[in-house]
């Protein structure tokens, strides 16, 4: 697998190495960072300072453009792991609840949330055309990645042998404990599906400090360690990206996950919910 490590310009934004070497094309994946060093959440919230928000998508917007000067829209929706992906011809004049967004037009930026799941930015190298989606485990078993390429064939003509894509930071394997029963739903959907998982062995420490406990008729005299299947979602998207034609060499793969490195991304599943989030944005010049 390759896992080609993002550039970055500053500890507020990270870029990938094959987007960057599509002319025309631009795209960043946020921190906790800001540049003044503050807390560099990108979420809207329903209450509190959505003015404060507002600049902050400002102050991205204007660190993936590079230009300070002209303000390019940013375009989000409501994300509700979903397989919907919308189609932006024009700057929406309502609100746009989905999971995927696909655009043609130049001077835009298409923004997706994240503080976990996987950001998926997709440019078409012939310069036709750019996608956004946002794939939690919801959204990687309705295949929006697949789709979401589909869509941009099918719309502005976009050959996924042209396209290049990044995943950017997110949860990792070894961090993503699910349940059995998800497990079994990814193998009924995916010829693959056992492959994204490993059994990864939890800690107890009664087990470990009264292990006489847990003795059993087994040998060597104690039963098997409890385990939880542990699900690999940037592997489920490199895997759907392929399977429509994308080239292996144009995935990058960023390494970090965001469990491991709250120092510097958000992580809803290792702060416990209370967190913020970070965007990843890609558009045409």
């Amino acid at each position: 697998m390759q896992r080609a490590k993002p550039e970055t310009s500053s500890p507020s934004i990270l870029r990938s190495a094959v987007l960057e070497s599509v002319p025309g094309v631009v795209h960043g994946f946020s921190t906790r960072i800001s540049p003044s060093g503050k807390a560099f959440d990108l979420g809207m919230p329903e209450a509190g300072d959505r003015d404060a928000a507002e600049r902050r998508r400002v102050e991205f917007a204007q660190l993936v453009t590079g230009n300070g000067k002209r303000k390019w829209p940013l375009v989000t929706a409501r994300q509700v792991h979903s397989d919907v992906i919308h189609v932006i011809k024009e700057i929406p004049t309502q609100p746009l609840a989905g999971d995927g967004l696909i655009t043609n037009c130049r001077g835009v930026l298409l923004g997706i949330k994240t503080a976990d799941c996987v950001p998926v930015l997709i440019a078409d190298r012939q310069g036709g055309a750019v996608g956004a989606f946002h794939a939690g485990w919801r959204g990687t078993l309705a295949r929006i990645v697949e789709k979401g390429a589909g869509a941009m064939r099918q719309h502005f003509g976009a050959e996924p042998g042209h396209m290049v894509a990044a995943i950017g930071p997110c949860i990792h394997g070894g961090c993503y404990e699910v349940s059995a029963e998800l497990r079994d739903r990814f193998a009924s959907q995916f010829a693959y599906g056992n492959l994204l998982f490993s059994e990864v062995f939890s800690s107890d420490p009664v087990r470990e400090k009264y292990p006489l406990l847990f003795m059993n008729m087994r040998a060597p005299g104690h039963g098997a360690p409890p385990s939880k299947p542990h699900l690999d979602l940037v592997e489920a998207n490199r895997r759907q990206l392929i399977s429509v034609g994308v080239p292996e060499s144009a995935i990058d793969v960023s390494p970090l996950c965001t469990s491991c490195r709250t120092d510097l991304l958000f992580s809803h599943r290792a702060e416990k919910g209370d967190t913020g989030r970070m965007m990843a944005a890609i558009g045409l010049k």
